[in-house]
């Protein structure tokens, strides 16, 4: 990447403060607990961004490593926003060597439909063969 930016996928370059400060904010997983959010991270595979040592976003895979991922808490803080890191984040992740001849990837957005289709991503073709469980007060309830 430019302007002292980098994108990597080295596990200890992960920053949690820095993810579960911004994860915790969002309409996904609003007031998600830290221990949640970390055990999260250990079971997926995760790419952050970074301008030198500071973590300034972030993305991870949830999958089996061989036929299907979910792709969620894609991030970049607002003030390293406009630069490609969130498409640069994606990338690595479909170029990740577990991951890149997956038959299926999934994602959820509210808003970022336009960066997604981008990237080759489309709306679902056939919505009514998917079911979901879907409990959104679950961390508010701190049964997670």
């Amino acid at each position: 990447m430019t302007d002292g930016y980098d994108v990597g996928l080295d596990p200890a370059r992960l920053q949690l403060d820095v993810i579960h400060g911004f994860i915790a904010q969002t309409y996904w997983a609003r007031d998600i607990p830290r221990e949640t959010m970390a055990r999260a991270i250990a079971n997926s595979v995760c790419v952050g961004a970074y301008r030198g040592d500071a973590q300034v976003g972030f993305a991870r895979a949830v999958t089996d490593r061989a036929t299907f991922a979910y792709l969620a808490d894609v991030f970049v803080l607002p003030e390293h926003g406009g630069k490609g890191l969130a498409k640069a984040m994606v990338l690595a992740l479909h170029e990740h060597p577990e991951l890149r001849n997956l038959r299926r990837w999934m994602l959820a957005t509210r808003d970022a439909h336009r960066v997604y289709a981008a990237l080759g991503w489309a709306p679902i073709a056939d919505p009514e063969l998917f079911m979901q469980r879907h409990d959104p007060d679950v961390y508010r309830r701190g049964t997670a």
